[in-house]
């Protein structure tokens, strides 16, 4: 990635097309003739709300950013209804209601990586984010479409990178993005236009949170690979994935990247690095899944006792800290006080 020498024209040229790299984990759906179609992915993890934990088996992360499947389901029954029957009318125009809808569906989420990609540029050339530039890069076709695909966008620009979009002109509907998590993992960093990690390394405490603390490499690279992020391919943001998460983040503490006791053949596993203990909390990371899913951390009871637990045991330790430091306060007021009595 270009550095600091990199002038304002050339890098407004530059566009991030994270599209480009989701899209390998894509599935392809039918389109109506004249329609634009894509089945890109949700970034959105699905995490079920009803926690069924058993002998610490935490719950597993289901496949919601696998492509709309209405399509394929319309496709199945067509094929499944063999030799029509006097309901032959109604059946076909249920299968059209549903295979429009699915192209609608793929139409908005291909729009929504358009508005991201507009965003992420906008935000490495600090310029503003108005609705109406917005609006031009959709289109007036899509502009009744317009709060959905935004809503979209924003919630993968929030997973991925940790940026919060927020309105600061209502009259004028100008936005911008900030970085909602206090993490140092962009210390060090000498690229003016590198996209905080915050995001993706949230969203891999999670997983690991969710996971019962610990996460096979195999699980890792499952949830990478569904956002388009492949070992041994360069990614247009991330760089190098491998090393991003086995060297990068290990080196600054944030994951702990260790050989499974006893494994034969050698398995690998990511916990927690004391970096990652020490800037978040479980409850925090609980939180951020929960706005994934549109739902609040109590709705996993599990991992919202495991959370709260935490809480309590980093409370407890605060006060201890601060127990020695206060009785030596104390101790020093009294001495003071014992010595202007006799004077």
């Amino acid at each position: 990635m270009p550095r600091k020498h990199k002038n304002k024209n050339h890098a407004h040229g530059k566009r991030y097309q994270v599209q480009g790299d989701t899209q390998e984990a894509q599935a392809s759906a039918a389109a109506a003739p004249g329609e634009e179609c894509l089945s890109s992915p949700s970034f959105v993890p699905q995490v079920s709300s009803q926690s069924s934990v058993a002998a610490g088996n935490h719950q597993e992360l289901q496949g919601a950013m696998a492509p709309s499947s209405t399509v394929a389901e319309a496709s199945c029954a067509g094929s499944e209804e063999g030799t029509q029957g006097p309901k032959e009318e109604s059946a076909d125009a249920a299968q059209a209601a549903l295979v429009t809808r699915s192209i609608r569906k793929d139409t908005l989420i291909k729009k929504a990586s358009m508005v991201m990609d507009f965003l992420l540029e906008r935000y490495i050339m600090k310029e503003p984010i108005t609705q109406d530039a917005m609006l031009e890069v959709i289109g007036s076709k899509f502009k009744q479409h317009f709060p959905e695909i935004l809503s979209r966008a924003s919630e993968r620009v929030e997973l991925l990178f940790g940026l919060e979009l927020k309105e600061v002109d209502c009259s004028r509907n100008i936005y911008t993005l900030v970085n909602k998590f206090s993490l140092g993992v962009e210390e060090g960093s000498s690229d003016e236009e590198e996209l905080p990690k915050s995001g993706l390394l949230m969203a891999l405490l999670g997983i690991i949170f969710m996971k019962g603390n610990r996460a096979t490499e195999e699980e890792i690279w499952e949830f990478l690979n569904v956002l388009g992020i492949h070992a041994g391919k360069k990614h247009s943001i991330f760089g190098e994935p491998r090393k991003l998460i086995t060297k990068d983040l290990v080196q600054k503490g944030y994951l702990n990247y260790r050989q499974v006791p006893n494994s034969d053949p050698p398995g690998y596993e990511f916990l927690w690095g004391p970096r990652a203990y020490a800037e978040t909390t479980k409850m925090k990371v609980l939180e951020v899944l929960a706005k994934i899913q549109e739902t609040v951390p109590s709705s996993f009871p599990d991992l919202y006792d495991e959370a709260l637990r935490d809480q309590v045991e980093r409370a407890g330790l605060r006060g201890a800290a601060r127990a020695p430091a206060m009785a030596e306060a104390s101790a020093s007021t009294r001495a003071k006080s014992y010595s202007s009595s006799h004077i």
